[in-house]
């Protein structure tokens, strides 16, 4: 049983080398607090996760919506790491993407793809090694970190910050541990023995994820995703809706020292309350969101219906299309309302007269547009 008072985050172990690393202690087993502020803040995340589930259910079309959110989530995730994609550049096709910014788009669209991926393949894998690298796999294809052991632990030292081991910030476990600490993280998460509550269990993991740092990139980017999946995993949300990024990437130098704090200071109690007031804050603006949405769709529904005339059905087909995906061209809405090119260009047109669509590129021909407040709403 682990003490969370008592909690020794692991020790620092010389290589024969010569650099020092981290070896995180093992997690799987009953861990157990006296500090009452943690059981407030696990109860105030819990109810808002349970309001921001029960809202999805209410909410018709849901996965017309889930789209936006996993967007955003690729987007404030990959920029975390550096990528400068904005939300409504990774909707665009490939070939719609300037060339220098090319690599950053594919990052971005990887990373939504692999999260896709990883929520399907919930349906037959429990969350485990096999299923992170996977994601894993596809988060990495073909971009910057193709070359960095793709879909594979890793099979030599990696390091944090700085450019060599000599000034890293932080050195994770050496390799031949990896699959051990993977192993015993797996164990924990399913581990249905010891009464952890899940939230709980997830902050702790995933703080143990980024320690062992499994992978030679893209640790980050499939921590954060590890923790909606388990969400999702648990049933404690039937739909993939809460992502913590925003929460994290609002101030990067917090995310960052509480997660150090606990190696350093052995201070697991102070990463958990962050991580807790981040679930709680993260599902209500979740449940905020998906409720401007509901309202924004009912109100132009209802314009479209008084002021389209014989334009109406075509004109919420072309609604409907763009709150799965909120930009497009007129041979999309030609394709869209099987209909003339005038006529898809006359009822883009008049949404964009409506305010409901604006033109994103300044261009006569290949114009883009964009369902503009919808996407500020994420």
């Amino acid at each position: 049983m682990i003490n969370l008072d008592k909690f020794i985050a692991g020790k620092e172990l010389k290589d024969p080398t010569g650099y020092t690393y981290f070896m995180p202690n093992v997690v799987n087993d009953s861990w157990i607090w006296e500090d009452q502020s943690i059981n407030k803040l696990l109860e105030k995340a819990a109810i808002k996760l349970g309001e921001l589930n029960s809202f999805s259910k209410l909410v018709p079309n849901i996965d017309l919506f889930i789209q936006l959110h996993v967007t955003k989530e690729a987007v404030v995730s990959s920029r975390i790491e550096g990528t400068q994609t904005q939300m409504d550049e990774a909707l665009l096709d490939e070939d719609e993407i300037s060339p220098e910014r090319k690599n950053d788009w594919v990052e971005v669209n990887n990373y939504i793809k692999a999260l896709n991926q990883a929520i399907q393949e919930l349906e037959n894998l429990p969350i485990s090694s096999r299923l992170i690298k996977k994601t894993h796999q596809i988060l990495l294809d073909s971009v910057r970190g193709e070359n960095k052991q793709p879909g594979e632990f890793r099979t030599s030292q990696n390091w944090i910050g700085g450019n060599t081991l000599a000034d890293a910030v932080f050195i994770p476990p050496n390799q031949a541990y990896v699959n051990e600490l993977m192993g015993d993280l797996e164990k924990f998460l399913h581990n249905e023995e010891i009464s952890v509550p899940a939230l709980v269990k997830i902050g702790i993991a995933h703080y143990q994820f980024e320690t062992i740092h499994p992978f030679l990139d893209g640790n980050g980017r499939i921590g954060r995703l590890l923790i909606t999946l388990f969400l999702v995993d648990q049933k404690i949300l039937n739909k993939p809706l809460l992502y913590l990024s925003a929460f994290f990437e609002k101030n990067k130098g917090l995310y960052y020292d509480n997660l150090t704090f606990v190696r350093s200071k052995n201070n697991m109690k102070q990463w958990l309350k962050y991580f807790l007031v981040g679930v709680a804050e993260t599902a209500e603006n979740a449940t905020q969101t998906l409720s401007d949405v509901l309202e924004l769709k009912a109100r132009l529904e209802s314009n479209i219906n008084s002021n389209f005339g014989k334009r109406s059905n075509n004109a919420i087909m072309l609604l409907q299309y763009l709150f799965k995906k909120p930009v497009v061209h007129v041979n999309q809405v030609k394709e869209i309302t099987n209909s003339t090119y005038k006529t898809a260009n006359d009822l883009v047109t008049e949404f964009v007269a409506k305010g409901i669509l604006k033109e994103m590129t300044g261009q006569s021909r290949n114009r883009v547009f964009v369902f503009d407040e919808y996407l500020k709403l994420f």
